[in-house]
This record gives structure tokens, sequence and C-alpha cells, in this order.
């Protein structure tokens, strides 16, 4: 019977930490029904019904939210500026495209070039 009285304990003690963190770390204008420090004190004193009081009906409603760490406010950065992180296709990009084509056609010049040079010198060869 210890063991289960225990386990109660845990849970209480873990539900008053989450909702006291989360009532400390919500804005004011984000909390329903009740001012923040009542939330507070209720959560504190009576932990089982404030607990539960405050998830079904103090706690922001709206999608999860992450806590906020020096600044962010939960969204990422690429949000705020659209187009800056996208993923695309080297082949979609014709600006892209157009540098390979002229750099191919540079080397092919060169090589080009290069085989003239050693046709021309037949004095010269590669080997040692």
């Amino acid at each position: 019977m210890l063991y289960g009285g225990g386990a109660l304990f845990v849970v209480e003690l873990c539900l008053v930490v989450y909702c006291a963190i989360n009532i400390i770390t919500t804005p004011d204008a984000d909390v329903r029904n009740l001012p923040k420090l009542l939330w507070l004190v209720l959560v504190l004193f009576f932990p089982i019904v404030g607990g539960i009081a405050w998830l079904l009906a103090g706690r922001p409603q709206g999608p999860a939210r992450s806590m906020p760490y020096k600044g962010n406010a939960g969204v990422p950065p690429e949000y705020d500026r659209p187009g800056r992180a996208t993923a695309y296709q080297p082949d979609d990009d014709e600006a892209f495209l157009r540098g390979l084509r002229e750099r191919a056609e540079q080397q092919r010049k060169a090589a080009e070039q290069q085989r003239k040079a050693r046709e021309s010198d037949p004095g010269s060869s590669d080997a040692p």
C-alpha cells in the first residue's frame, strides 16, 4: 500500500510543478478566467483540483507553444523571412544552369586549344 500512496504523491507533485511553471511562464494577457496570481495560489493550495482546473480552464487555448528562450517567440526564424531558407532544385534555377553551360564551354575551348598546341608542336611529348 505504501507504493500506491507514493505513486500518487509523485503524480501530484509533478502536476503541481508543471502547472506552476506553466502559470509563471504564461503571459498575463493569455491567462483565462482568473488572474494569474489567483491561479498560482489555487494550484499551490489545492494541488489536484487546482492543477486540473488550470489545465482545463486557465491556460491559453490554441496551438501548442514553446517556452520562450532569449527572445524566441516559438516561431522559427525561417518563417520571419519567407524564401530565405527555401530548398529548391538546382535544375529549376536558370542562372545556375546558364553558369554551368558557360563554364562547360570554357573548359571545351581550353581543352581544344591544348589539343591543337600538342598537335602543332611534335617535339614535345607527355612521356618522360
